[in-house]
């Protein structure tokens, strides 16, 4: 029988975006670099992201902080919508809201979607083969952050919706041979200065806690 070995996954979203999305914004590169310096210890193997420019500006940003990790471009650590639940899956309290949500994104964004999706969960996710441990960064958007943390939860694949994650913020997933994902670290901000932490998140977050 083929050997598998653990795989630890770390999950960022990307540094704030300037206004127009072009790339990052001044505080977003001071997201990357300061990420890309706390996981300088780590036996990073590889460094996904996804195509748009602001998660691969924060891939080379992070990738000039570390020693010869490879950066590899992926459609599946894109933005896109993972899954569009019907109303039939929602908590009947929630579903006009999330269904208004979702309809503002195009019909070729809602169809494209869960093929991406689960190619992520294909590249991204599970034990690898052989014998030794992985470490791999994925450098990608708010939507495939929570659809990861989703699927290692075993949630209903709604339950993508809901699940916020800061800018340049740290989740880590492991995925060992006979066990479940295990959620080691969320959302994690110790390597941002204050200034630095609240992008990405609900406004009244930074009200209350910033």
């Amino acid at each position: 029988m083929p050997r598998t070995a653990a795989r630890y996954l770390y999950l960022t979203r990307h540094g704030e975006a300037s206004p127009d999305e072009s790339g990052l914004s001044e505080a977003g590169r001071q997201q990357a670099v300061l990420l890309g310096q706390r996981l300088g210890r780590v036996p990073l193997t590889a460094v996904h992201h996804g195509p748009l420019a602001r998660a691969e500006e924060t891939a080379r940003l992070i990738g000039d902080q570390l020693d010869g990790v490879p950066l590899r471009r992926s459609a599946a650590a894109g933005d896109y919508l993972p899954h569009v639940p019907s109303r039939d899956e929602l908590p009947p309290q929630a579903a006009d809201d999330w269904l208004e949500f979702l309809g503002r994104f195009t019909g070729e964004e809602r169809e494209q979607g869960p093929d991406l999706a689960a190619a992520a969960l294909t590249e991204f996710t599970g034990p690898v083969d052989g014998d030794e441990t992985h470490h791999e960064l994925l450098v990608t958007h708010n939507f495939l952050v929570g659809w990861l943390v989703r699927a290692a939860l075993d949630a209903p694949n709604w339950r993508w919706l809901g699940i916020n994650h800061a800018n340049a913020a740290l989740t880590v997933i492991r995925y060992t041979p006979d066990r479940p994902p295990a959620l080691l670290l969320f959302n994690d901000t110790a390597h941002l200065p204050n200034k630095l932490r609240w992008t990405g998140f609900p406004g009244e977050l930074n009200d209350w806690l910033g």
